[in-house]
């Protein structure tokens, strides 16, 4: 009796890729070997620079002609490296499709969006241009986009980014191909986008029967969507095993790091585990493991050689210490160092009797740092090219109502569009609103000088989403975190006390100060944006997606820091962030912002625990957990389209065109009630602390 072994699909042997650079090669793949198979997910993971994009983008050849490609790629054991340039694109979208991390850079913006998926059909199958079209339409409607024969003749800049990604999929499945590979396709995306996205893809993966390929940083992305997992560090794959034997027991420091530092939904309490350190430069990789100077495991072996990708049939790991993890299957906080929080007491010069109180006494006793109510302002509407005339108006805050006390942090979450970053810079402006009263430190912000603003502002301090942005490229780090001690005419002696000490206290060398922000890492540099706004020594800082652009690991050591600072400082922070994972971790209350209002506010564990408002509960339902079997037995609520235009203003609850409640409400009466009155925010306690605007709300 024989046994046949199926054949791969896609089979990647040492895979190598080389970019040129001022003194030679650079690697950025060595070595990657992938399996796979008709039908199945493969999740490929990492830090940014691990060689995740380079391995997806070699497989159809679409490296740029600096790079160098060696080894082998076979679709169904047919060659694809060296392949005739004619030959290759004859595959691409036709056997092998791309989904971008970028829709808006990947579609053609001078094209309707109809005529590049039409042309994507007419490239490999002989049809007309009405039979393709038709199929575009088809495919529209597949991954959901309302209105598909309409929705042909928009350009890419008029769909939202959730509906260019969703069209991106439509046109990457045209020919139903045998493999999807999907580079980062959720990345920049709303939560609730997110979701859509995902789903999309599991459609996709279903009527067309393809394999896929999923490179993401998520964690719990990958946990709900692989069969299998490949972990990439410094180029090359250092674990791959299934997906619920990776993430219940990893055989490599690496991915037990990668999962310690996330932050979960579904858990809160005690610092992350970062990874210490940073990825050494690909063009001067140490000799023997790539990421023992970052392993707290690391041994004498671990420098001689780099260790082969070994182990049992299935599960692979490149440590040489890999069957011992295997078997002692240690918690990430038992491997890596972790932070100890300082007592939250005021400790550091300056800070005077503020201390951290969040987590205890009476929430009414503490002194209210921010109070917002009925805040609304709108932006003209305007039309023309020379000669512009208002033909409306953007609500984009329509009734905002925030509480933040004494030593507290007050999570902000909501879609993009929802008002967020209207609200910051409303409270930041320090002037009277356009509706509404903002009360900062117990000062009206309506009745305050020029001179009273000036004073308060050194009160009031951001840090801003993309550190590289809003740091000056020309200045050195020491006067960077000087500048805000200028501004408030800071004694010179002042300011050279100061400058060391906050480097020092974000966990920064003071030897550093005159280095320029480029020659610093991501995380470095959002360190050095939490030294210039603390400078000043604030009492309420204003934290605007201060870690979405960062890795997993930086992003724990950021959030561990910034708990620090909060318990040693005595500090009020108000953190926006579309990662309700992160708000779980770090918060103590949050506020659901949709459309420009708050549609639901408490403290966090009541919020996430006991969500009354169908809004909260979609988004909650929306993040994936690093967690394969609790991610698959979650039940989803996955919202239809994108929120309403802003330019409107909606009567009765503007949620109603997306709210399951509503779509499943049969009396009459009912549902004009939610077409006709706005709800208003009410507590469901006598203490009224937990609130929700919603006619109908989860008891």
């Amino acid at each position: 009796m024989t046994t046949t072994v199926e054949t791969p699909l896609l089979a990647v042997r040492d895979l190598r890729v080389d970019f040129a650079g001022p003194h030679g090669p650079v690697p950025a793949v060595r070595g990657v070997d992938l399996t796979v198979r008709r039908g199945e997910t493969l999740g490929i993971v990492g830090e940014s620079g691990s060689g995740k994009s380079v391995t997806a983008l070699s497989v159809l050849g679409l490296l740029p002609h600096t790079a160098s490609l060696h080894g082998s790629v076979r679709l169904d054991g047919r060659e694809l490296v060296g392949l005739p340039g004619k030959e290759l694109a004859a595959i691409r979208g036709r056997r092998v499709a791309m989904v971008f991390q970028d829709p808006l850079s990947a579609f053609t913006p001078v094209y309707r969006i109809g005529d590049q998926i039409a042309e994507a059909v007419r490239i490999h199958q002989p049809v007309d241009k009405a039979a393709a079209r038709r199929r575009a339409a088809e495919l529209l409607d597949l991954v959901g986009i309302p209105a598909p024969e309409r929705a042909l003749d928009s350009f890419p800049h008029e769909f939202s980014g959730g509906m260019r990604q969703r069209a991106m999929i439509a046109m990457a499945i045209a020919n139903d191909p045998d493999i999807l590979l999907a580079d980062e396709p959720t990345t920049a995306l709303d939560v609730t986008i997110q979701a859509q996205v995902l789903d999309v893809l599991r459609t996709a993966q279903r009527e067309t029967g393809a394999a896929l390929v999923l490179v993401s940083h998520d964690l719990g992305v990958i946990a709900g969507m692989a069969d299998r997992v490949a972990v990439m560090y410094a180029g090359r794959v250092v674990e791959t095993a299934g997906v619920d034997e990776l993430f219940a027991a990893p055989r490599h420091p690496y991915t037990l790091g990668l999962i310690g530092a996330v932050p979960r939904l579904d858990g809160r309490g005690g610092p992350l585990v970062p990874i210490p350190g940073a990825p050494a430069p690909m063009a001067d990789l140490p000799t023997g493991c790539p990421f023992a100077a970052r392993c707290p495991l690391a041994e004498d072996r671990c420098s001689a050689a780099e260790p082969e990708l070994a182990g049992d049939e299935g599960h692979l790991a490149a440590c040489v210490r890999s069957a011992e993890l295997a078997e002692r299957r240690p918690a990430p906080a038992e491997v890596f160092p972790v932070p100890e929080l300082p007592a939250a007491v005021g400790s550091v010069a300056g800070s005077g009797d503020r201390a951290s109180v969040a987590g205890s006494g009476d929430r009414g006793s503490r002194a209210p740092v921010l109070a917002v109510s009925g805040l609304g302002k709108t932006f003209p509407l305007l039309k023309g090219t020379v000669f512009k005339r208002k033909v409306g108006e953007v609500y984009a805050v329509d009734g905002v109502d925030l509480d933040l006390r004494e030593g507290e942090t007050l999570g902000l979450v909501g879609e993009s569009g929802s008002g967020k970053s209207t609200t910051l810079f409303e409270l930041l402006n320090l002037a009277a609103p356009e509706t509404g009263r903002i009360e900062l430190l117990g000062h009206d912000t309506a009745a305050l000088s020029r001179a009273e603003a000036h004073r308060l502002r050194a009160e009031l301090q951001i840090v801003f989403q993309d550190p590289m942005a809003s740091l000056d490229p020309r200045m050195p780090i020491g006067d960077i975190v000087a500048e805000p001690l200028r501004a408030q005419h800071a004694a010179r002696e002042e300011i050279a006390r100061r400058v060391p000490e906050l480097l020092r206290q974000v966990g920064l060398d003071p030897d550093h100060a005159a280095r320029y922000p480029h020659q610093f890492s991501g995380g470095q540099r959002q360190r050095v944006s939490i030294a210039r706004a603390l400078a000043v020594r604030p009492k309420l800082l204003v934290l605007d997606e201060p870690v979405s652009a960062l890795d997993v690991s930086i992003q724990a050591g950021v959030l561990n820091l910034l708990q620090a600072l909060k318990a040693e400082l005595g500090l009020s922070y108000l953190f926006v962030s579309h990662d309700l994972s992160v708000i779980r971790h770090l918060a103590d209350r949050v506020s659901v912002m949709y459309l420009g209002r708050t549609v639901e506010q408490g403290e966090v564990s009541a919020v996430f625990d006991r969500p009354r408002h169908p809004y909260t509960r979609a988004l909650l339902s929306a993040v994936p957990l690093p967690d394969p079997a609790a991610e698959r037995a979650r039940d989803r609520i996955l919202l239809a389209g994108d929120p309403p235009s802003p330019t409107e203003r909606h009567t009765g609850c503007p949620f109603r065109t997306r709210c399951p409640v509503y779509a499943g409400l049969a009396d009459p009466a009912a549902r004009t009630r939610c077409e006709q009155e706005r709800p208003a925010l009410v507590g469901d306690t006598p203490a009224q602390d937990h609130q929700a605007a919603c006619h109908y709300p989860e008891s």
